[in-house]
């Protein structure tokens, strides 16, 4: 489910209504400075598409209608999530969107989720902001490998957080990212370090977040 904080709601939005004329929403595009806005009905609750300044200029620059509705290159229509989406549905939605647009419980439109909210969200899931080190340790991905390291770690400190980044094929070592906290210092850190490598884990990469 989405947290509702991450979402940009209707009434903070520059949105055009299905009965614009692509001559109106193209106004409305540059005064506001966004590249794409959504269309809504007339009621404002549905939501029916995008519409973005390229395609108007396009349209424009070859002798088109700019008299004809907004709906004439309407884009993404069936490119929208709902409130009770889960995140994996929701970060494959967006990938190729500048947002990705939120329907509520009754399918009314209810706000967009942008890229940088949502890179700013794993961001703080990953405590980048308040953290030390980020290690990236390898193991040959076999039962019990993640409870082993994190079991290393935490003779010395608590794990910020904890991530993995592969795209992975057999035989290939796993990449798991951990986070300190802010209280490690580097006296702590080369312990963790080489207790992991006495068991055979290898920490290839060590990010200090504090340069």
């Amino acid at each position: 489910m989405l947290m509702k904080d991450l979402i940009k709601p209707k009434a903070e939005l520059t949105t055009v209504r299905e009965d614009a004329t692509l001559e109106e929403a193209l106004t409305v595009l540059e005064t506001s400075g966004f590249r794409c806005v959504p269309i809504l009905d007339a009621t404002g609750n549905i939501y029916r598409g995008n519409i973005y300044k390229m395609h108007i200029y396009r349209h424009k620059s070859r002798g088109g209608d700019m008299q004809l509705p907004v709906t004439h290159l309407l884009k993404n229509a069936t490119k929208f999530v709902t409130l009770n989406s889960q995140f994996f549905t929701v970060f494959f939605a967006i990938r190729d969107l500048p947002y990705i647009t939120v329907l509520d419980e009754n399918n009314r439109f209810y706000g967009i989720l942008t890229h940088n909210r949502l890179l700013k969200m794993l961001s703080q899931s990953w405590n980048v902001d308040i953290g030390s080190y980020v290690l990236t340790v390898t193991s040959p991905d076999e039962r019990g490998d993640l409870v082993s390291i994190a079991k290393i770690i935490t003779k010395y400190t608590a794990i910020a957080s904890c991530m993995t980044l592969d795209i992975r094929t057999d035989g290939e070592p796993r990449r798991t990212m951990f986070t300190l906290p802010a209280d490690v210092t580097p006296t702590k850190l080369n312990k963790i370090v080489a207790n992991l490598k006495r068991k055979h884990f290898d920490v290839p990469e060590i990010e200090n977040l504090r340069e």
